[in-house]
């Protein structure tokens, strides 16, 4: 394993003895200075960790961190016990993990190691990143491997279900068994049941001969059923059943058969919330959320993307045997910020494009592609009425945007707020026929320091009403008044209020009832 772990030598009295306790366990470990240019550090060292001992607060430290992230090696951080808070210290530099000073060389070595063991784990799965909420998901995938209980994993399509129970899979005693998956949502309920269960030969019209289902084909290794939440509410029964009992008939058999078989679901929708609505029995939620997974798309951990990126070009490259020069910084911020619903396989597939489209030249913003350049948010038009549209002789287009892109403004205002207190933005959505005339432009600013009573002043000049995200405001206090609009849109009709809103009709009337309205 030698030169797989680097030491900085900014604290010599912390770095020696932590090098000894490397080469004792067998390590390879070298010394290097934070002075030198990152590049040279990391340049033929092979790296798989670097252990940083002190100056974290200098900029040739930050370098050292942010190549290290962008080559996809993990970093320590050794902090000094004067630090108030260590844990947000750690996320300010981008470490991958930390430790507070004086630490044992040999808990130091532990932790290496873990570091070292899960980016092999990621080398193996393609499950990259560095954020903390992808790093979370590596640790339940350390956590639950070694067991053999029913995994739920729920996330976006494009997240990389597959990948984490491909991964929970090798991790596991079950390793040298077969991993079987089945996608639930890809076959009627009839040819589902026959594909998960087998069936026997003359069982049904074109049985010409007896059929292994896939929990057979899959015994002694794991089961992946994916978009389980578009299961037939019939076969929920029997897939239940076997999951208690371990054991099931073949369509048209009458031998029950006993299988050895872990179970890991995935759905691209909450089933908790599912239940709540019947599209999904409660009691098979239970049975397969013993332990659970939830991966974040992609716009919830915006700083993997270049992470992403540059090892898509590696391997696409490789892959087509292209030359890629790489991606200028304007267009990487681009990737960076854009919406990204289709999550990780919807940007490997535009890295893929371009690695084909444009071999040998570097990819400029003007190459992304429009509705990449633009956020990617998905906005729902709403009808406008005939003696709204022309106002002093401008036409004034109207957009309600879907309930799950609110969130994500939110989300984005709250982090400005933090970053400039004292100001908020207006979301503009309509809710009626006013006659007064309606500002220019898609948002306010609106001083905070004013009064309530000129705030809301304001609002009632306005045509529209709006929803006015301030400080303390709620994500439930924006889809309550987001569903306010929709239905005073629609004159309450509840069908194409949830059409508007982009949400289905048993979803809204729920969310009708509880927060009580009309």
């Amino acid at each position: 394993m030698s030169d797989r772990v680097l030491l900085t030598m900014d604290d010599l009295e912390t770095a020696v003895p932590v090098n000894a306790a490397f080469e004792a366990a067998g390590y390879g470990s070298v010394f290097v200075s934070s002075q030198d240019d990152a590049a040279e550090v990391f340049h033929g060292a092979n790296a798989d960790v670097v252990i940083l001992t002190g100056s974290l607060a200098e900029n040739r430290s930050k370098a050292l961190v942010a190549l290290a992230r962008d080559v996809a090696v993990s970093t320590l951080g050794l902090l000094e016990p004067t630090h108030a808070d260590p844990a947000h210290r750690a996320r300010q530099l981008g470490l991958t993990a930390w430790m507070v000073k004086p630490a044992d060389p040999s808990d130091v070595v532990a932790v290496a190691g873990r570091l070292i063991a899960r980016r092999r784990l990621q080398e193996h799965t393609g499950i990259l990143g560095e954020s903390p909420p992808i790093q979370e998901v590596l640790v339940k995938i350390e956590q639950m491997a070694p067991v053999s209980s029913t995994v739920l994993i729920e996330g976006e399509s494009g997240t990389g279900k597959e990948l984490v129970a491909h991964a929970i899979h090798h991790l596991s005693p079950r390793r040298e068994g077969p991993f079987i998956p089945v996608n639930c949502a890809a076959l009627p309920e009839t040819l589902l049941e026959s594909e998960l269960f087998g069936h026997e030969k003359g069982s049904f019209t074109g049985a010409a001969e007896r059929r292994l289902g896939r929990f057979e084909l899959a015994h002694g290794g794991t089961l992946f059923l994916d978009e389980i939440g578009e299961m037939a509410p019939t076969l929920q029964v029997k897939l239940l059943r076997v999951l208690e009992n371990r054991t099931f008939f073949r369509v048209g058999g009458t031998q029950p058969i006993r299988v050895d078989v872990r179970v890991i679901a995935a759905a691209n929708q909450s089933l908790k919330e599912a239940t709540a609505v019947g599209g999904f029995r409660d009691d098979l939620f239970y049975r397969l959320n013993v332990l659970y997974i939830y991966l974040p798309p992609l716009r919830e951990r915006r700083s993997d993307v270049p992470i992403l990126v540059k090892r898509f070009v590696r391997d696409l490259s490789r892959e087509h045997g292209r030359s890629f020069r790489g991606i200028s910084a304007e267009a990487m911020q681009l990737l960076v910020s854009a919406y990204w619903p289709g999550n990780v396989r919807q940007l490997r597939n535009l890295i893929e494009s371009m690695v084909v489209l444009a071999p040998g030249r570097e990819i400029r913003s003007s190459d992304i592609p429009a509705d990449i350049r633009d956020g990617g948010a998905r906005l729902l038009p709403m009808r406008i009425p005939e003696q709204l549209r022309q106002l002093g002789g401008q036409e004034v287009e109207f957009i309600l945007h879907s309930l799950v892109d609110l969130k994500v403004q939110v989300e984005e205002l709250r982090r400005r707020l933090d970053e400039t207190p004292g100001r908020v933005e207006v979301v503009r959505a309509w809710a009626g026929p006013e006659t007064s005339t309606i500002p220019e432009g898609e948002a306010w600013e609106v001083d905070t320091g004013a009064g309530d009573s000129d705030l809301a002043e304001a609002v009632a000049r306005s045509a529209v009403t709006k929803v006015v995200y301030r400080a303390g405001m709620t994500m439930a206090d924006v889809e309550r008044a987001a569903i306010e609009a929709a239905l005073a849109e629609t004159d309450g009709n509840r069908r194409r209020a949830a059409e508007r809103l982009g949400i289905g009709e048993r979803t809204l009337y729920r969310k009708i009832k509880e927060y009580g309205l009309p």
